[in-house]
């Protein structure tokens, strides 16, 4: 069992950053990781994912704005969001899984904001 905890949501005005932090109890290297998001009455989509061996995938609605990272040492996962559009508005999700098992652990989530 993997604990998750979301932080670092907040509002913003457009064109503004913020950046997510998720703490997680065990984060191996042989775990994905990735940022999931859901606005209301949408369905929870993924924003980023870092897979076990390196393989970073972005939506194309946020490529070149968001960037996800991990540090094993801190099992910490991260994920800096720039030049934020009102429809990045969503709780922010993050979420582990076994290589490539598909998300299995989630965290709690955090709110964005983001304000025209």
């Amino acid at each position: 069992q993997v604990q998750l905890v979301e932080s670092g949501g907040g509002s913003v005005q457009a064109g503004g950053s913020l950046r997510l932090s998720c703490a997680a109890s065990l984060l191996t290297p042989g775990y994905s990781v990735g940022w999931f998001r859901q606005a209301p009455g949408k369905e929870r989509v993924g924003v980023a994912t870092l897979t076990n061996d390196g393989i970073i995938t972005y939506a194309d609605s946020v490529k070149a704005r968001f960037t996800i990272s991990r540090d094993n040492a801190k099992n910490t996962l991260s994920l800096q969001m720039n030049s934020l559009k009102p429809e990045d508005t969503a709780m922010y999700y993050c979420a582990t899984w076994w290589r490539s098992s598909g998300p299995k652990y989630w965290g709690q989530g955090t709110q964005v904001t983001v304000s025209s």
